[in-house]
């Protein structure tokens, strides 16, 4: 009887040390399967984080456009959902533009215009609804020009330091109202109107010239088609794309002035 229980309290001793030391290694492998895990984790998120960066940061390098040919690129009426598109041409050419946007699209696509900015291009107010501004009232330009200031500030964390005024119609009251210089553009394009991708092309490559400010709408297909050739063309042309400010820097522009270009300032 007494070696039967020997014998059993042996066997159960090392059934418990078995027990224990499977568990153990269980635990050991599950610690390490979820350190595996964290680290996996860890790695795609900082690899998809680094991937997004890259992805909405369009640097743009510093020139002086008094010494080298250059040209701002600017797009009108937006943001609409083929920005989006425009937006991945620009990053992958590292080309960085100017966008005057309209209050109410702002309002709708808040995302677009936030990916605009922290894209590196800039932004400007183009009013609320696109309307002449010079046909209402004092109080309606304010509220025009205000309330398109108040989307952008709240989509991009910014408020816009120049306004480019709708069809270009503007007069005392628009320029006071805006309280910031006007810029307006040198090489009016027609996309607008004739919605052709070749010639789109053509024109810009044929009329700008170094100090110009070029006049686009990315709410339309066909403009936003052309603007890969643009940008080929220009730059087989010897040309750096930079955003307004850019385009005058060091100089400041004038408040209640309204631009058309920078030609003068080009001296190589």
């Amino acid at each position: 009887m007494h070696h039967r229980l020997v014998v059993s309290a042996l066997i159960a001793a090392l059934c418990g040390t078995t027990l224990a030391g499977t568990a153990t290694s269980a635990s050991a492998t599950s610690a390490s399967g979820t350190t595996a895990s964290a680290t996996s984790a860890s790695a795609t998120t900082t690899t998809s984080a680094a991937t997004t960066a890259s992805a909405t940061t369009a640097p743009a390098a510093a020139v002086d456009c008094r010494r080298v040919k250059c040209v701002a690129l600017t797009f009108d009426d937006g943001p609409v959902a083929d920005t989006q598109r425009l937006l991945r041409i620009l990053r992958e050419r590292h080309v960085p533009v100017t966008f005057y946007l309209v209050g109410k699209n702002v309002q709708r696509y808040p995302a677009t215009a936030r990916a605009e900015a922290e894209a590196g291009h800039q932004i400007g107010n183009h009013s609320w609804d696109h309307a002449d501004l010079t046909r209402l009232s004092r109080a309606a330009v304010a509220s025009e020009i205000s309330r398109t200031d108040t989307a952008i500030k709240q989509a991009t964390g910014k408020k816009p330091t120049t306004f480019r005024a709708p069809y270009g119609a503007q007069n005392a009251t628009v320029r006071a109202a805006a309280a910031r210089p006007l810029v307006h553009w040198s090489v009016d394009t027609l996309d607008w109107k004739y919605r052709d991708t070749a010639r789109l092309i053509r024109v810009v490559k044929r009329d700008t010239r170094p100090g110009d400010i070029v006049l686009m709408h990315d709410i339309h297909r066909t403009t936003v088609d052309a603007v890969p050739g643009i940008i080929s063309g220009l730059t087989a042309r010897g040309f750096h794309f930079v955003t307004v400010d850019q385009l005058f820097a060091p100089r400041t522009l004038p408040s209640g002035k309204v631009t058309y270009d920078n030609r003068r300032a080009y001296r190589p």
